[in-house]
């Protein structure tokens, strides 16, 4: 059982890639660790090495308030909040439904939302905390037929930065961490979407030529291990002072200047030379 001596942290999405990694880092760190998925049975070796694992599927109200409440009840709150749950929606714009596009934002932004307001009554009574969120390098860039990915990690990288200054005086910390080409589940659970929904339609000749490069960019070893965001989320949190955002992993800080410094039809030359 917790207890509320112990500092705590929540990870969510934690049954797999990096925010397994992000628990098994936090548990190194001798917090202890609620872990958070819908698959309860994924998460069963972090169970084994003292993490509590909750049943809850980020765009459920239902699941995220039973977890929250689990929580609350045990040790009174967290002290690290890490949301990590999310997935990657590709497929034109045209033919992606907006139903599809609607579930899209309730997992990668409106789920955070939610346990994020649940959560912050308990660390203001404390005045600390942190709370990490995990966006992407695509929260600062863009692609080809991720539109919708793209908005999702655009808007919980405003929406961050707005919670941060809303809460800073409250000695809650918000620190934001940008992902690059990690090996994760990521990209075959992209390509094989997108092959799926628009291979044969007007689009097709940019989906084939997507899917090819995510499956040649993710799951060949070819990204950086899980293990590095860990240790920047382990590093974060551990300071009273952390940086806003930490872009790390394989092309983030690159892609990133770039999209920066060389404007919009550079940038897209560049994109659309990889479609070749």
């Amino acid at each position: 059982m917790f207890t509320q001596e112990k500092k705590t942290a929540l990870v969510t999405g934690a049954s797999s890639g990096m925010g397994k990694a992000i628990a098994l880092r936090l548990l190194q760190d001798g917090y202890q660790v609620y872990v958070a998925a819908r698959n309860v049975e994924k998460m069963a070796e972090l169970s084994s090495l003292g993490a509590q694992p909750l049943r809850m599927d980020i765009s459920v109200d239902d699941e995220i308030v039973s977890g929250v409440n689990t929580i609350l009840a045990q040790t009174g709150g967290v002290d690290v909040l890490v949301n990590n749950a999310g997935f990657g929606l590709y497929g034109p714009v045209e033919e992606v439904s907006i139903d599809e596009a609607r579930y899209q934002f309730e997992v990668n932004l409106f789920g955070v939302a939610r346990l994020t307001q649940l959560l912050l009554p308990a660390m203001r009574a404390r005045r600390s905390g942190h709370i990490v969120n995990i966006t992407s390098m695509g929260g600062k860039m863009y692609s080809i037929l991720g539109a919708w990915y793209h908005a999702t990690k655009h808007a919980l990288e405003g929406w961050s930065d707005c919670l941060r200054l809303e809460v800073a005086g409250f000695g809650i910390k918000v620190v934001i961490i940008e992902p690059g080409v990690i090996e994760t589940g990521f990209g075959v659970a992209a390509s094989e979407t997108i092959v799926r929904r628009s291979a044969s339609g007007p689009y097709g000749h940019f989906v084939q030529m997507v899917a090819t490069a995510i499956k040649k960019t993710y799951g060949n070893g070819t990204g950086s291990d899980p293990e590095v965001v860990a240790d920047v989320v382990s590093r974060a949190v551990k300071s009273d002072n952390p940086q806003t955002r930490y872009a790390v992993g394989k092309f983030a800080k690159m892609l990133i200047r770039m999209r920066v410094w060389l404007g919009d039809r550079l940038f897209d030359r560049i994109i659309l030379s990889q479609m070749r």
